[in-house]
Protein backbone atom coordinates (compact mmCIF):
# COMPACT_ATOMS: atom_id res chain seq x y z
CA UNK A 1 0.00 0.00 0.00
CA UNK A 2 1.33 3.76 -0.88
CA UNK A 3 0.59 5.43 2.54
CA UNK A 4 0.64 9.36 2.47
CA UNK A 5 1.65 11.50 5.40
CA UNK A 6 1.10 15.41 4.56
CA UNK A 7 2.31 18.19 6.76
CA UNK A 8 -0.32 19.77 9.66
CA UNK A 9 -1.97 23.19 8.24
CA UNK A 10 -4.05 23.86 11.55
CA UNK A 11 -3.03 26.98 12.94
CA UNK A 12 -0.17 26.31 15.42
CA UNK A 13 -0.26 22.55 14.58
CA UNK A 14 3.09 21.48 14.60
CA UNK A 15 2.73 17.49 14.78
CA UNK A 16 2.93 15.14 12.39
CA UNK A 17 1.08 11.99 11.19
CA UNK A 18 4.50 9.74 11.30
CA UNK A 19 7.41 9.46 12.71
CA UNK A 20 10.65 8.52 11.36
CA UNK A 21 10.44 5.01 12.96
CA UNK A 22 6.71 4.68 12.18
CA UNK A 23 8.06 4.90 8.70
CA UNK A 24 10.46 2.60 9.09
CA UNK A 25 7.83 0.31 10.04
CA UNK A 26 5.82 0.66 7.48
CA UNK A 27 8.52 0.52 4.67
CA UNK A 28 9.93 -2.83 6.72
CA UNK A 29 6.57 -4.34 5.69
CA UNK A 30 7.01 -3.89 2.26
CA UNK A 31 4.89 -0.85 2.13
CA UNK A 32 5.21 3.30 0.45
CA UNK A 33 5.08 5.65 2.17
CA UNK A 34 5.62 9.28 1.07
CA UNK A 35 6.00 12.29 3.28
CA UNK A 36 5.47 16.24 2.51
CA UNK A 37 9.02 17.60 2.87
CA UNK A 38 9.29 19.32 5.85
CA UNK A 39 6.53 17.81 7.67
CA UNK A 40 8.20 17.25 10.95
CA UNK A 41 10.58 19.57 10.71
CA UNK A 42 9.41 21.79 13.44
CA UNK A 43 9.71 19.26 16.26
CA UNK A 44 13.29 18.13 14.79
CA UNK A 45 12.24 15.29 12.09
CA UNK A 46 14.23 16.23 9.53
CA UNK A 47 13.48 14.78 5.56
CA UNK A 48 16.62 13.11 5.62
CA UNK A 49 15.58 11.07 8.79
CA UNK A 50 12.47 10.22 6.76
CA UNK A 51 14.64 9.33 3.89
CA UNK A 52 16.60 7.13 5.93
CA UNK A 53 13.63 5.47 7.31
CA UNK A 54 12.59 4.66 3.34
CA UNK A 55 10.33 7.25 2.89
CA UNK A 56 9.80 9.09 -0.14
CA UNK A 57 9.96 12.66 0.23
CA UNK A 58 7.20 14.91 -1.92
CA UNK A 59 7.12 18.96 -2.65
CA UNK A 60 3.70 19.33 -1.51
CA UNK A 61 0.05 17.94 -0.34
CA UNK A 62 -1.41 17.84 -3.19
CA UNK A 63 1.10 15.24 -4.55
CA UNK A 64 0.58 13.16 -1.27
CA UNK A 65 -2.91 12.94 -1.92
CA UNK A 66 -2.80 12.34 -4.95
CA UNK A 67 -0.25 9.26 -5.11
CA UNK A 68 -1.32 7.76 -1.83
CA UNK A 69 -3.77 4.89 -0.68
CA UNK A 70 -4.12 5.54 3.10
CA UNK A 71 -3.35 9.56 4.68
CA UNK A 72 -2.50 9.49 8.12
CA UNK A 73 -2.70 12.86 9.71
CA UNK A 74 -3.16 14.01 13.19
CA UNK A 75 -5.75 16.95 13.30
CA UNK A 76 -8.88 16.69 10.92
CA UNK A 77 -8.68 17.30 7.31
CA UNK A 78 -9.18 21.15 6.70
CA UNK A 79 -11.76 22.45 3.55
CA UNK A 80 -8.81 22.27 1.56
CA UNK A 81 -7.29 19.04 2.20
CA UNK A 82 -10.98 17.30 2.20
CA UNK A 83 -11.04 18.62 -1.22
CA UNK A 84 -8.18 16.63 -2.07
CA UNK A 85 -9.39 13.31 -0.72
CA UNK A 86 -11.29 10.60 -3.54
CA UNK A 87 -13.50 7.89 -3.74
CA UNK A 88 -12.09 4.95 -1.36
CA UNK A 89 -8.69 6.40 -0.12
CA UNK A 90 -8.56 5.79 3.96
CA UNK A 91 -8.11 8.73 5.87
CA UNK A 92 -6.85 7.63 9.02
CA UNK A 93 -6.82 10.63 11.75
CA UNK A 94 -9.09 12.55 14.70
CA UNK A 95 -12.18 13.30 13.21
CA UNK A 96 -14.25 15.07 15.77
CA UNK A 97 -17.54 15.62 13.51
CA UNK A 98 -20.10 15.39 16.37
CA UNK A 99 -19.37 19.40 16.40
CA UNK A 100 -18.50 19.69 12.82
CA UNK A 101 -21.02 19.59 10.20
CA UNK A 102 -19.22 21.01 7.96
CA UNK A 103 -16.27 18.54 7.96
CA UNK A 104 -18.74 15.79 8.01
CA UNK A 105 -20.49 16.72 4.75
CA UNK A 106 -17.03 17.69 3.11
CA UNK A 107 -16.32 13.87 4.16
CA UNK A 108 -19.21 12.31 2.77
CA UNK A 109 -18.88 13.76 -0.14
CA UNK A 110 -15.69 13.14 -1.30
CA UNK A 111 -16.43 9.05 -1.01
CA UNK A 112 -13.18 8.05 1.13
CA UNK A 113 -13.07 5.57 4.17
CA UNK A 114 -12.67 8.33 7.21
CA UNK A 115 -11.64 5.94 10.62
CA UNK A 116 -11.02 8.64 14.16
CA UNK A 117 -8.67 8.05 16.39
CA UNK A 118 -10.84 9.18 18.93
CA UNK A 119 -13.77 6.46 18.57
CA UNK A 120 -11.67 3.25 18.13
CA UNK A 121 -11.73 1.14 21.15
CA UNK A 122 -9.69 -0.83 23.16
CA UNK A 123 -9.52 -4.32 24.78
CA UNK A 124 -9.85 -3.35 27.84
CA UNK A 125 -12.07 -0.74 27.59
CA UNK A 126 -11.37 2.82 27.05
CA UNK A 127 -10.22 4.51 23.84
CA UNK A 128 -6.52 4.20 23.71
CA UNK A 129 -5.86 6.62 20.89
CA UNK A 130 -7.60 9.54 22.41
CA UNK A 131 -5.36 9.05 25.69
CA UNK A 132 -2.23 10.10 25.00
CA UNK A 133 -3.27 13.04 23.92
CA UNK A 134 -5.68 13.42 26.57
CA UNK A 135 -3.13 12.56 29.25
CA UNK A 136 -1.15 15.67 27.80
CA UNK A 137 -3.86 17.92 27.45
CA UNK A 138 -5.30 16.97 31.49
CA UNK A 139 -1.68 17.79 31.88
CA UNK A 140 -1.56 21.04 29.61
CA UNK A 141 -5.10 22.18 31.03
CA UNK A 142 -3.33 23.02 34.93
CA UNK A 143 0.14 24.36 33.19
CA UNK A 144 -2.28 26.83 31.03
CA UNK A 145 -4.95 27.66 33.65
CA UNK A 146 -2.07 28.39 36.53
CA UNK A 147 -0.19 30.48 33.98
CA UNK A 148 -3.67 33.02 32.88
CA UNK A 149 -4.57 32.82 36.81
CA UNK A 150 -1.72 35.34 36.75
CA UNK A 151 -3.16 39.29 36.69
CA UNK A 152 -1.25 40.21 33.23
CA UNK A 153 -3.34 37.35 31.33
CA UNK A 154 -6.67 38.83 33.04
CA UNK A 155 -6.53 36.32 36.04
CA UNK A 156 -7.39 37.25 39.51
CA UNK A 157 -3.84 37.39 40.52
CA UNK A 158 -3.32 33.95 42.59
CA UNK A 159 -0.56 31.72 43.16
CA UNK A 160 -2.25 27.55 42.39
CA UNK A 161 -0.02 26.15 45.12
CA UNK A 162 -0.06 29.29 47.38
CA UNK A 163 2.85 29.68 50.23
CA UNK A 164 2.99 29.34 53.91
CA UNK A 165 0.45 31.82 55.55
CA UNK A 166 -1.73 32.20 52.29
CA UNK A 167 -4.13 29.54 51.12
CA UNK A 168 -3.87 27.66 47.45
CA UNK A 169 -5.95 28.00 44.95
CA UNK A 170 -9.68 25.95 44.45
CA UNK A 171 -8.94 23.94 41.41
CA UNK A 172 -12.42 22.16 40.42
CA UNK A 173 -12.01 19.41 37.55
CA UNK A 174 -15.26 18.13 36.41
CA UNK A 175 -14.48 14.56 34.54
CA UNK A 176 -12.41 11.56 36.64
CA UNK A 177 -11.27 10.21 32.97
CA UNK A 178 -7.77 10.50 31.60
CA UNK A 179 -7.85 13.99 30.91
CA UNK A 180 -9.08 14.82 34.84
CA UNK A 181 -6.40 11.88 36.25
CA UNK A 182 -4.02 14.10 34.71
CA UNK A 183 -5.16 17.09 35.54
CA UNK A 184 -5.39 15.85 39.09
CA UNK A 185 -1.87 15.02 39.40
CA UNK A 186 -0.56 17.87 38.31
CA UNK A 187 -3.34 19.98 40.65
CA UNK A 188 -1.94 18.11 43.20
CA UNK A 189 1.64 18.17 42.91
CA UNK A 190 1.50 22.41 42.52
CA UNK A 191 -0.11 22.12 45.81
CA UNK A 192 -3.83 23.31 45.13
CA UNK A 193 -6.89 22.62 46.63
CA UNK A 194 -8.65 19.75 44.47
CA UNK A 195 -12.26 18.87 44.09
CA UNK A 196 -12.98 16.72 41.34
CA UNK A 197 -16.71 15.73 40.17
CA UNK A 198 -17.64 12.13 38.25
CA UNK A 199 -20.93 9.93 37.40
CA UNK A 200 -18.70 7.20 38.41
CA UNK A 201 -18.61 6.55 42.04
CA UNK A 202 -16.27 3.50 41.41
CA UNK A 203 -13.44 6.00 39.75
CA UNK A 204 -14.16 8.48 42.41
CA UNK A 205 -13.31 6.00 44.88
CA UNK A 206 -10.51 4.74 43.27
CA UNK A 207 -9.31 8.18 43.08
CA UNK A 208 -9.64 8.82 46.87
CA UNK A 209 -7.80 5.71 47.64
CA UNK A 210 -4.84 7.08 45.72
CA UNK A 211 -4.73 10.49 46.58
CA UNK A 212 -6.60 10.48 50.11
CA UNK A 213 -7.38 13.51 51.79
CA UNK A 214 -4.98 15.55 49.17
CA UNK A 215 -8.25 15.54 47.03
CA UNK A 216 -12.36 16.09 47.46
CA UNK A 217 -14.50 13.71 45.39
CA UNK A 218 -18.42 14.63 44.64
CA UNK A 219 -21.10 12.66 42.96
CA UNK A 220 -22.00 14.88 40.08
CA UNK A 221 -25.13 16.27 39.71
CA UNK A 222 -26.61 19.80 38.86
CA UNK A 223 -26.13 20.83 42.68
CA UNK A 224 -22.71 19.67 43.37
CA UNK A 225 -21.76 21.21 39.80
CA UNK A 226 -23.12 24.60 40.30
CA UNK A 227 -21.83 24.90 43.83
CA UNK A 228 -17.86 23.58 43.01
CA UNK A 229 -18.29 25.49 40.06
CA UNK A 230 -19.18 28.81 42.19
CA UNK A 231 -16.54 27.95 44.82
CA UNK A 232 -13.76 27.61 41.70
CA UNK A 233 -10.67 30.14 41.13
CA UNK A 234 -9.55 27.19 38.01
CA UNK A 235 -12.27 24.93 36.34
CA UNK A 236 -11.17 22.19 34.11
CA UNK A 237 -13.98 20.61 31.74
CA UNK A 238 -12.97 17.08 30.90
CA UNK A 239 -16.10 15.37 30.26
CA UNK A 240 -16.13 13.09 27.22
CA UNK A 241 -19.49 10.89 25.31
CA UNK A 242 -17.25 9.09 23.05
CA UNK A 243 -18.14 10.72 19.64
CA UNK A 244 -20.83 12.64 20.39
CA UNK A 245 -20.99 16.21 21.59
CA UNK A 246 -19.93 17.16 24.94
CA UNK A 247 -22.96 17.75 27.52
CA UNK A 248 -23.18 21.44 28.59
CA UNK A 249 -22.46 21.02 32.10
CA UNK A 250 -21.79 24.68 33.07
CA UNK A 251 -24.42 26.99 31.82
CA UNK A 252 -23.92 31.30 31.13
CA UNK A 253 -25.75 32.01 34.14
CA UNK A 254 -22.91 29.77 36.02
CA UNK A 255 -19.98 31.53 34.51
CA UNK A 256 -21.95 34.86 35.13
CA UNK A 257 -21.76 33.93 39.44
CA UNK A 258 -18.17 32.78 39.46
CA UNK A 259 -15.45 35.01 40.71
CA UNK A 260 -14.41 37.81 38.75
CA UNK A 261 -10.46 36.77 37.61
CA UNK A 262 -11.11 33.43 37.52
CA UNK A 263 -9.70 30.89 34.64
CA UNK A 264 -11.99 28.05 33.26
CA UNK A 265 -9.90 25.60 30.70
CA UNK A 266 -12.89 23.49 28.47
CA UNK A 267 -10.65 20.44 27.30
CA UNK A 268 -13.73 18.85 26.01
CA UNK A 269 -13.39 21.94 23.13
CA UNK A 270 -12.87 19.05 20.42
CA UNK A 271 -16.06 17.83 20.98
CA UNK A 272 -18.07 21.22 21.32
CA UNK A 273 -16.86 22.14 24.96
CA UNK A 274 -18.75 21.44 28.10
CA UNK A 275 -19.15 25.26 28.94
CA UNK A 276 -22.22 27.07 27.43
CA UNK A 277 -19.87 29.45 26.89
CA UNK A 278 -17.04 28.43 25.04
CA UNK A 279 -15.82 28.32 21.36
CA UNK A 280 -12.90 27.50 19.95
CA UNK A 281 -9.68 29.02 20.09
CA UNK A 282 -6.18 28.81 18.85
CA UNK A 283 -2.60 29.11 20.94
CA UNK A 284 -2.21 32.18 18.74
CA UNK A 285 -5.06 33.89 20.22
CA UNK A 286 -6.42 31.28 23.34
CA UNK A 287 -8.38 33.46 25.78
CA UNK A 288 -11.17 35.26 25.70
CA UNK A 289 -13.66 36.91 28.40
CA UNK A 290 -17.30 36.28 29.66
CA UNK A 291 -18.09 37.87 32.72
CA UNK A 292 -14.85 38.85 33.87
CA UNK A 293 -14.00 34.98 33.47
CA UNK A 294 -10.51 34.10 31.68
CA UNK A 295 -12.00 31.11 29.09
CA UNK A 296 -9.00 29.11 27.35
CA UNK A 297 -10.83 26.58 24.71
CA UNK A 298 -7.36 25.86 22.38
CA UNK A 299 -9.02 23.05 20.64
CA UNK A 300 -5.49 21.33 19.86
CA UNK A 301 -3.94 21.48 23.35
CA UNK A 302 -1.51 18.70 22.69
CA UNK A 303 -0.11 21.23 19.66
CA UNK A 304 1.87 23.44 21.88
CA UNK A 305 4.39 20.17 23.02
CA UNK A 306 4.04 19.53 19.67
CA UNK A 307 7.09 16.51 19.78
CA UNK A 308 5.65 14.66 23.13
CA UNK A 309 2.65 14.26 21.69
CA UNK A 310 3.72 13.40 18.21
CA UNK A 311 5.76 10.63 19.84
CA UNK A 312 3.08 9.54 22.27
CA UNK A 313 0.40 9.70 19.19
CA UNK A 314 2.54 7.69 17.21
CA UNK A 315 3.10 4.27 19.96
CA UNK A 316 -0.54 4.49 20.15
CA UNK A 317 -1.39 4.85 16.22
CA UNK A 318 1.27 2.64 14.33
CA UNK A 319 -0.26 -0.43 15.08
CA UNK A 320 -3.34 -0.32 13.72
CA UNK A 321 -1.98 2.10 10.51
CA UNK A 322 0.01 -1.18 10.30
CA UNK A 323 -3.44 -3.34 9.94
CA UNK A 324 -5.02 -1.14 7.21
CA UNK A 325 -1.95 -1.22 5.23
CA UNK A 326 -1.46 -5.06 5.30
CA UNK A 327 -5.22 -5.83 4.93
CA UNK A 328 -6.61 -3.27 3.57
CA UNK A 329 -9.24 -1.46 5.68
CA UNK A 330 -12.46 -3.81 5.01
CA UNK A 331 -10.27 -6.73 6.29
CA UNK A 332 -8.52 -4.94 9.04
CA UNK A 333 -11.85 -3.43 10.57
CA UNK A 334 -13.49 -7.58 9.86
CA UNK A 335 -10.80 -8.56 11.98
CA UNK A 336 -10.77 -5.93 14.70
CA UNK A 337 -14.21 -4.82 16.30
CA UNK A 338 -11.89 -2.40 18.56
CA UNK A 339 -10.63 -0.90 14.62
CA UNK A 340 -14.33 -0.97 13.57
CA UNK A 341 -15.50 0.97 16.35
CA UNK A 342 -13.00 3.97 14.45
CA UNK A 343 -14.99 3.97 11.09
CA UNK A 344 -16.73 7.06 10.83
CA UNK A 345 -17.52 7.63 7.25
CA UNK A 346 -17.39 4.99 4.51
CA UNK A 347 -18.75 5.63 1.18
CA UNK A 348 -20.63 8.56 1.57
CA UNK A 349 -22.10 7.27 4.69
CA UNK A 350 -22.17 7.98 8.12
CA UNK A 351 -21.01 5.06 9.88
CA UNK A 352 -21.03 5.94 13.71
CA UNK A 353 -23.99 6.40 15.19
CA UNK A 354 -23.50 9.39 17.70
CA UNK A 355 -22.11 11.62 15.03
CA UNK A 356 -25.33 10.28 13.41
CA UNK A 357 -27.19 11.56 15.74
CA UNK A 358 -25.90 14.58 16.64
CA UNK A 359 -25.71 16.40 12.81
CA UNK A 360 -29.43 14.73 11.96
CA UNK A 361 -27.59 12.17 9.26
CA UNK A 362 -29.16 8.48 8.21
CA UNK A 363 -27.08 5.82 10.45
CA UNK A 364 -25.25 2.97 8.23
CA UNK A 365 -23.50 0.18 10.73
CA UNK A 366 -19.62 -0.40 9.81
CA UNK A 367 -20.94 -4.31 9.31
CA UNK A 368 -23.15 -2.91 6.39
CA UNK A 369 -20.24 -1.21 4.75
CA UNK A 370 -17.84 -3.94 5.08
Amino acid sequence: MRIGCPKEIKNHEYRVGLTPASVRELTSRGHAVLVQTDAGAAIGLADEQYAAAGAQIVPDAASVFAQADMIVKVKEPQPAECAMLRPGQILYTYLHLAPDPGQTLALIASGAICIAYETITGPGGGLPLLAPMSEVAGRMAIQAGAAHLEKSKGGMGVLLGGVPGVAPAQVVILGAGVVGTHALQMAVGLGAKVTVLDKNVDRLRQLDLVFGNRISTLYSNVQSVEEAVLGADLLIGGVLIPGAAAPKLVTREMIGRMKKGAVVVDVAIDQGGCFETSHATTHADPTFMVDGVVHYCVANMPGAVARTSTFALNNATIGHAVSLADKGWQQALRDNVHLRAGLNVANGRVSYAAVAQALGHEFSSAESLL
